[in-house]
């Protein structure tokens, strides 16, 4: 069977939640036998010199990109106010990258052509116009509800009303473009819901974010306690605005419960404001080199998302590598998890501060939560049982 895979960033490394799934993806469909082709829309904002790339997933497959500048722009995005068009998707559109994939498709017969995002989408008619493969879409989040709650939490008024023009016009197109697909995969359970409420009518199966868990293997002598530990990409604005929340209100108290008690936090596009932050025991590391290594080291996991939509890839991590994971209920949304068993569930200042302490005084209640969490993953997201559930269904569509 030939695949063909669409992405808005090239997923190698797979070193953040996008790359994550969609490189887990491409691993699992490799073993089971699938021939895949990767269509990638190579980024200014997360570019990927390909020549550097050296991997066995990488070697396996055939590999196209187009490098493409989608950073927002003060006149496209005023001339788009008069377009009918989504600023959000219309961005990642290139006439030389639709001419790219034309050709692939011209040259290549594919059973199954799946689009990884929304913002891949755009180049649907093209896939249409020259392929008769089934079309299969995943949702790694639903995109306009990712935009009409960071609207809501914006104070400054114009900015808010431009949010939330942004939300709406991406609404009318996401839900308008979820029925052209023969299939639609949810990452998780919370979000099929979503998208049935909004009127989708084709066939709909839950995938939730798989990890290979031969690489998630945990050295507890180098964990170092009492350490709390945040890690995220800053440039996406619900992991700052969550971070900001919690050094504000949260962490002045925090770290007076002991003078060795310390909080790390990572992730690229680090603001300077937090490498500014007064607090001797907070510790701002940045960019790391390996994230797998970095959560090995420290011992409570804190996720203090406020907004945002889909699954934490991030958590799903961090409960592979044994760890007790404080989290908001809006960052654990689509994690089947339970709170006071495989993590805990703080939504207040007050829950956060009261869960911080039961852990750092009694180590054995956070360590047999990690140990709940590993066992919660590989029941729930093994990838090579969740990509013989995939093909499955491709092996039904495409014998429709």
């Amino acid at each position: 069977m030939k695949i063909l895979i669409l992405t808005n960033r090239v997923p190698f490394p797979p070193n953040s939640g996008y790359p994550i799934v969609v490189y887990n993806t491409i691993k699992g469909l490799l073993q089971l036998g699938l021939e895949i082709t990767l269509f990638s829309i190579n980024t200014n904002k997360h570019r990927v010199d390909v020549d550097d790339i050296y991997d066995p997933v990488f070697d396996s497959i055939k590999f196209h990109s187009f490098s493409l500048d989608t950073e927002v722009n003060v006149w496209g995005a005023l001339f788009n106010v008069f377009s009918n068009q989504s600023y959000n998707v219309s961005r990642y559109f290139d006439d030389e990258a639709a001419k790219l994939l034309e050709d692939i498709l011209r040259e290549n017969e594919f059973d199954i052509i799946q689009f990884e995002g929304l913002f891949v989408v755009p180049y649907l008619d093209i896939v249409k116009a020259n392929s008769k493969a089934k079309v299969v879409y995943r949702a790694h989040n639903i995109e306009f509800d990712v935009w009409e709650r960071i609207a809501r939490t914006e104070k400054f008024t114009p900015r808010r009303m431009y949010l939330q023009f942004l939300a709406r016009r991406l609404k009318v197109y996401e839900t308008e473009q979820m029925n052209r697909f023969h299939q639609v995969f949810a990452i998780s359970e919370q979000d099929r819901q979503s998208i049935l409420r909004f009127g989708c009518e084709t066939a709909l199966e839950v995938f939730p974010v798989a990890l290979d868990f031969k690489k998630y293997v945990t050295d507890p002598s180098k964990t170092s306690f009492p350490t709390l530990f945040h890690l995220g990409a800053m440039d996406w604005r619900p992991n700052k605005e969550g971070l900001e929340w919690f050094l504000d209100e949260i962490w002045p108290d925090i770290e007076k419960l002991s003078s060795e008690l310390r909080f790390y936090i990572a992730g690229k596009n680090m603001p300077r404001e937090f490498f500014e932050y007064d607090s001797e025991n907070l510790v701002v590391e940045g960019e790391i080199f390996d994230a797998i290594e970095f959560i090995n080291s420290k011992a409570i996991m804190i996720v203090p998302l406020l907004s945002g939509s889909g699954m934490r890839v991030k958590i799903i991590e961090g409960m592979a590598m044994s760890k007790c994971i404080i989290a908001t209920s809006m960052a654990a949304e689509g994690i089947k998890c339970e709170h006071g068993k495989d993590i805990l569930i703080a939504n207040t200042a007050d829950e956060f501060y009261r869960s911080i302490l039961q852990c750092i005084t009694n180590p054995k209640k956070w360590r047999e939560i990690g140990e709940n969490a590993r066992k919660t993953v590989e029941r729930d997201h093994d990838f090579f049982s969740i990509s013989k559930r995939m093909l499955n269904i491709y092996q039904k569509l495409v014998s429709a």
